[in-house]
């Protein structure tokens, strides 16, 4: 990442005078270039009309709402408690698809704010709502999911040994056929967020002993992968626990092999930058994809499972892991092959930038910018953040995209699509994800108040109009 003194001039004009912001300005001349021309009024300065004001005010209200309250202290904790409650919780009282009262309410602040819906006419709504304000695409997933007990993850299942149930079977499919449901819910260009532990115990035994994937299993991705491609979407394969993640490599490098054959990838894989060998994972996947000649598509995040993860595997501060967050999208960017396999070629790939870091967010940015307008060789790149977070960052992207858009063609694009990432599911089912969402992004937000305070300046400029 190059210093801002040695930027180019339009990607200074990016970073604009705020660390926190993405800010492009315009000025246009005023002064005529012909003294016997008559005289003209004065031309005052286009009105910088604010990024967040595509924001319906309801979604800003409750969003200002929530989000103060996830920069308290005092109110997180204990609203982080509530939620893992009634994310496990077996009884009825407690289960907000069977208690009428607690679901009206969980949807009033939370779930409606956060989630898609619950069937596919909401989710329908909801996503034509998202790109109504303005980002170019939407990722959406199915909320269920399994979530390994941090003292299991020492143990070890021969999967090839084990003897499944006929339900065990019944699982993979009924999982098959709700991906393939949420698949038809977005559109060309969208992604489909697929969770394989979502199978169910087949997927997760075989993945934990780093097994080949099952038969079954299979061919159960290979008909969603056949069908993604088939509608122009793409696909990413979530992150999960460690215990399971090198099993999900393994998978996902054979998925890649097999179907990312075009210039651009179909199937993403997630890097987690807050593991320390992060990395060496990137370097491991760009050798192979370049050895045999797939497209990598990388979707990279800083870290999902840190409340089940076993301690020693990730970086030792916020620090450490966001410069490693930081390098693996400039080794992507500027298509630098590990140390020791300089001999290979890039091979053709995406990345996707998953952050709710304006700083991250920025400086890639910058470098992807600068390396197109020097003719220099980069990568397809997209942003995106969670649906009811990082507003100000995801509209900011918005409003550049589309700026860039009308000044040039949309082959000559230097700045990133915007996209909004959302789960689907019931209200007892989101509620575990919600969680896992809050836990990850609970130390950005309590150092964030830069987005309350971009929510309230949106909100008092509508105000004073």
């Amino acid at each position: 990442m190059l210093p801002r003194s040695t930027l180019g001039r339009p990607a200074q004009r990016f970073l604009g005078q705020s660390p926190q912001y993405v800010i492009h300005r315009r000025f246009r001349s005023t002064k005529s270039h012909y003294h016997d021309a008559a005289p003209e009024p004065a031309i005052r300065p286009p009105v910088q009309i604010s990024p967040m004001a595509r924001l319906p005010t309801r979604f800003l209200l409750r969003s200002l709402l929530l989000t103060s309250l996830m920069t308290s202290k005092i109110f997180l904790r204990p609203a982080l408690a509530l939620i893992s409650v009634l994310s496990t919780s077996k009884s009825a009282l407690l289960n907000p698809d069977r208690n009428i009262a607690l679901n009206k309410l969980l949807r009033w602040t939370v779930y409606n704010h956060f989630c898609a819906g619950a069937n596919k006419k909401e989710v329908s709504r909801t996503v034509a709502d998202v790109k109504k304000i303005g980002y170019q695409g939407v990722i959406l997933g199915y909320s269920k999911e399994i979530v390994l007990d941090h003292n299991e993850q020492a143990a070890s299942t021969e999967s090839s040994t084990t003897q499944y149930q006929e339900r065990c079977y019944e699982m993979i499919e009924e999982w098959k056929n709700g991906t393939l449901e949420t698949l038809r819910m977005v559109g060309p260009g969208d992604f489909l967020a697929v969770k394989l532990t979502g199978a169910g115990p087949i997927s997760v035994d075989a993945m934990r002993a780093r097994q080949p994937m099952p038969e079954a299993m299979a061919k159960a991705v290979d008909e969603i992968c056949i069908a993604t491609e088939k509608q122009g979407s793409r696909l990413w394969l979530d992150a999960e626990q460690q215990v399971l993640q090198k099993g999900l490599d393994d998978w996902a490098i054979e998925i890649m092999r097999k179907h990312n054959k075009g210039e651009t990838p179909i199937v993403y894989n997630t890097i987690q930058g807050y593991l320390k060998a992060s990395k060496a994972n990137l370097d491991h996947h760009l050798t192979l994809a370049s050895q045999e000649g797939w497209a990598l598509g990388i979707k990279l995040v800083r870290g999902a499972y840190i409340e089940h993860e076993t301690r020693s595997l990730i970086h030792d501060t916020q620090q450490d892991t966001d410069r490693s967050y930081d390098l693996i999208a400039d080794t992507m960017l500027c298509q630098r092959m590990p140390a020791d396999k300089q001999d290979l070629q890039f091979p053709k790939g995406a990345l996707f930038l998953a952050t709710h870091n304006a700083a991250s967010a920025t400086k890639a940015t910058a470098t992807h910018q600068n390396r197109l307008l020097a003719n220099k060789p980069t990568i397809m790149f997209e942003c995106g953040q969670i649906q009811g977070m990082a507003d100000e960052l995801s509209c900011e992207l918005v409003s550049n995209y589309e700026r860039a858009l009308a000044e040039s063609s949309a082959a000559k694009l230097n700045v990133p699509k915007a996209f909004k990432c959302m789960t689907w599911g019931s209200v007892s089912e989101c509620m575990g994800y919600l969680h896992r969402r809050a836990v990850e992004n609970r130390g950005a937000v309590e150092r964030t108040q830069h987005m309350v305070s971009a929510l309230r300046h949106e909100l008092w400029r509508r105000i004073v109009g």
